[in-house]
């Protein structure tokens, strides 16, 4: 027996021995390597966790859908979104295939609500709930478009209104000595708005070797505002003729100015028209029952005491 337990240890100190000269050191550039991936991939991870959540859910799942809506649609209902999404200011930095893929979104959901609500909730049956299904496909599948729409509205009446004192400024700077790019990189550090972001955009297209009339001709389509189209062609055409910059912003301003105060004018004279609605649908009413409320109540008791 006491053989028989050397032999085993002495088996196991040799297959040890065996293990620890057969084993290959460690590559420390291996270790490294493979260190950094772990902390590239918790760094990665982390970095996914602080994108928004649009980024981290809507928009990959918007991306698997739009393949399949694409496929439906032509190219010049593509083309068509790809305009409006640039008048909106590109949201969320959307392009036509996450805008496809969102109102596919939308629709699937609001299919699911009316088909939840009309089948079972309501108590109209599964077929019912089918008829309304196909419905919300539909009714969610345009709802983004009167969203888009909204946007793009607000943000031409935001560039109509700014345009004005952005033109001031502008004439001002360059007035006073500076260069046309050098002024309008004045209003761009002054002030804020999409028209801003328009000129800062153009500035960028400028420094990267872009022509300047091209650069400023390319607004045009983002935005659509006739003011501005105005002024940039009068720029454009400015540059070409050789005329003086000071003297085409001067007028430009002074014509801005102008109809700014035109539109006010026009805004003044429509509020007595849009109040009217009010005041027909919900103060003449209760005015009507407070001064004919009292004469009512006594000639219906006047009308009861007679027939007695």
């Amino acid at each position: 027996m006491p053989i028989l337990v050397a032999v085993i240890a002495a088996a196991a100190i040799i297959l040890i021995a065996y293990g620890i000269a057969g084993s290959s050191p460690v590559d420390p550039v291996q270790a490294r390597l493979t260190q950094l991936g772990t902390m590239q991939a918790k760094n990665l991870e982390e970095l996914e966790l602080q994108q928004p959540f649009f980024d981290r859910t809507i928009r990959p799942l918007a991306g698997k859908l739009s393949g399949s809506v694409a496929r439906i649609t032509s190219s010049n209902f593509s083309e068509r979104t790809e305009k409006r999404l640039a008048l909106a200011g590109n949201p969320g930095e959307m392009r036509t295939a996450d805008w496809l893929g969102i109102k596919a979104i939308v629709a699937v959901v609001t299919a699911g609500i009316l088909f939840i609500l009309f089948a079972f909730l309501l108590g109209g049956g599964i077929l019912q709930g089918i008829v309304f299904g196909l419905l919300g496909l539909g009714i969610g599948y345009i709802l983004p478009e009167f969203w888009l729409g909204g946007r793009v509205k607000k943000r031409q009446k935001a560039i109509l209104l700014q345009i004005p004192d952005a033109l001031d400024l502008l004439t001002i700077s360059v007035r006073a000595g500076l260069g046309f790019d050098a002024a309008l990189g004045k209003v761009v550090e002054k002030m804020k708005g999409p028209l801003i972001d328009e000129f800062r955009r153009a500035l960028a297209e400028v420094r990267v070797g872009k022509v300047r009339r091209e650069a400023l001709r390319d607004i045009i389509p983002r935005t659509e505002v006739q003011p501005l189209t105005n002024f940039v062609g009068a720029i454009i055409q400015a540059e070409q003729l050789g005329v003086s910059i000071s003297k085409v912003l001067q007028v430009q301003s002074e014509q801005l100015r102008i109809e700014r105060r035109q539109r006010a004018e026009e805004q003044a004279a429509q509020a007595p028209i849009k109040m009217l609605f009010p005041l027909v649908g919900c103060i003449f009413p209760s005015l009507f029952i407070v001064i004919l409320g009292p004469a009512i109540i006594l000639i219906i008791g006047n009308l009861g005491n007679t027939g007695q």
